[in-house]
């Protein structure tokens, strides 16, 4: 035999011998998983922010097609992400031509121009979120 092999043949033995021996003994090694290990003190723990957008619009009234703007921040989405302007037409969510890229600080702005009379319900979304409508009358 070589010496190689004969090495790999101890291993096994011993191996062999050893679950044997822990089993008659009664003291198998427990099959449950272990306890997570904690950060070490003074460390925090890395956490993923949920997507969350807000949205703030400069004016709370405006005349039909006068422009304005939507201002806001966004959390736990990445930079470059597009946000979308939505408006609430006949009870649904309509997609209207006005986007705007999120910036590397995380924030957004967005200029604006509305055609339809009367209250406007508003909503950014952009990133698997939306934000919290807003209104907008427009005279």
């Amino acid at each position: 035999m070589t010496v190689t092999k004969r090495r790999s043949l101890r291993v096994a033995v011993v191996g062999v011998l050893g679950t044997a021996s822990l089993a008659l003994a009664g003291t198998a090694p427990a099959a449950t998983p272990a306890a997570p290990i904690a950060a070490p003190a003074g460390v925090r723990a890395a956490t993923v922010a949920e997507p969350g957008i807000t949205a703030t619009p400069s004016v709370s009234s405006v005349r039909a097609w006068t422009l304005f703007r939507v201002t806001g921040k966004t959390t736990g989405i990445a930079a470059g992400t597009k946000l979308t302007l939505q408006q609430k037409q006949r009870g649904k969510w309509v997609t209207l031509p006005a986007s705007t890229p999120v910036n590397r600080g995380g924030s957004y702005a967005l200029r604006v121009e509305l055609g339809l009379k009367g209250r406007n319900d508003l909503r950014m979304i952009g990133g698997g979120t939306a934000s919290p409508v807003f209104g907008v009358t427009v005279l």
